[in-house]
């Protein structure tokens, strides 16, 4: 009796909601709070290298990119460089080429009117012309061969009457003269010529040597 007395009783505060005994589980509560630092240390990972670091490594990858970036601009430029200058190059060759062969077509052309002198010499001398018609004829010649060398630069050289110049004239003979003539020249054998400053042939020519050198020299 006493048994369902007691199973009565349960079952009445079972009943009411005041009496009824609440529990709180505990357990879960550690676990959770165990269990959670292990499930950030499994999502974020520590960075151990220092800030600075980091930023000095991003530095230099972005310095090496740049770097990179300038070298092939620099290769592209010298390429570009070099076939720039070879075609100046080449274009300076041809009009150089261009010039000398204008140049050597102007002296031919120039040489043409000395041909047509000499052409009617000839004739003139087979049709039995006076020498006075023969001697014009190469007077004409001659002139128009001058004309000729003139127009290409060349420039006779000066002698008679100069002071003899080791550099231009070539002293062949000499001659006694007066003490006012030493070291001029006196005759000239052949016609020096030049163009510009250079020297194409010296001329030969007779030096005056004065008399009383000459005497001294003998003696």
């Amino acid at each position: 009796m006493g048994f369902y007395k007691q199973r009565e009783r349960e079952s009445d505060q079972s009943e009411d909601p005041e009496s009824e005994i609440r529990v709180t589980d505990r357990r879960r509560r550690y676990f959770e709070s165990d269990e959670e630092p292990a499930g950030e240390a499994t999502t974020e990972s520590p960075n151990l290298k220092p800030s600075y670091v980091a930023e000095l490594e991003a530095r230099a990858e972005a310095a090496e990119k740049l770097t990179q970036e300038v070298q092939s601009r620099f290769e592209q430029l010298r390429g570009q460089l070099q076939r720039e200058t070879d075609e100046t190059r080449r274009r300076l060759n041809r009009a150089a080429d261009e010039r000398a062969e204008r140049a050597k077509a102007d002296f031919i052309a120039g040489m043409l009117p000395v041909l047509d002198n000499l052409q009617r010499a000839t004739g003139a001398v087979e049709s039995g012309s006076t020498p006075e018609q023969i001697n014009e004829g190469l007077r004409q010649t001659a002139a128009s061969f001058e004309s000729a060398l003139s127009a290409a630069g060349v420039e006779p050289v000066e002698s008679l009457g100069q002071d003899f110049d080791p550099e231009l004239h070539d002293a062949v003979e000499t001659v006694p003269v007066e003490p006012e003539d030493e070291g001029k020249v006196v005759a000239e054998y052949t016609r020096g010529y030049r163009i510009g400053d250079r020297l194409l042939r010296p001329a030969r020519v007779k030096v005056g040597r004065s008399s009383e050198k000459t005497k001294t020299a003998g003696e």
